[in-house]
């Protein structure tokens, strides 16, 4: 168990302020609300924020993700429960949440950009940037998501 190291929104208000806006434009974008939170659910699961899975996974399920989705969304590559568009978007995930490894290959850009237009290709790469922003302030702050006593036993 980790103990939170400070509140960065009490710590820093008008430092944050640009990351809740960026956050709050994602909603006009053209992607739709499930694939933005199937993304920050994946991105998340990587980065092992526990506070962002805590905040996306009721989000997903609010814009309509299945449960059983949300299940086998960590093996995803063997699961016939996504489609193309959703497999080429979790591949690019995948590709720049672990940029260090992966170099952002070509592969997984054709892919992407195999399923999405210009626009949607720069949609979705903006809001994996984001919440992989949002995963490295709350791990490294060590963001504390609410618990309920019975989820402690």
């Amino acid at each position: 168990m980790t103990k939170s190291r400070l509140n960065y929104v009490e710590a820093a208000p008008d430092a944050m302020k640009p990351m809740f806006a960026l956050e709050e434009s994602l909603a006009s974008l053209s992607i739709d609300a499930a694939m933005r939170e199937l993304l920050k659910i994946r991105a998340s699961q990587i980065n092992g924020c526990a506070y962002c899975l805590n905040m996306h996974l009721p989000a997903a399920r609010k814009a309509g993700v299945p449960q059983s989705k949300l299940d086998v969304l960590a093996g995803w590559r063997e699961s016939p429960a996504f489609g193309t568009r959703e497999r080429a978007a979790l591949t690019w995930c995948e590709a720049l949440t672990r940029v260090e490894a992966t170099g952002a290959d070509d592969h997984s850009f054709e892919t992407l950009a195999a399923a999405f237009s210009a626009q949607e290709q720069v949609e979705i790469t903006l809001i994996i940037t984001t919440i992989n922003a949002w995963n490295r302030i709350a791990v490294g702050f060590r963001s504390q998501h609410p618990v309920e006593a019975r989820d402690t036993a």
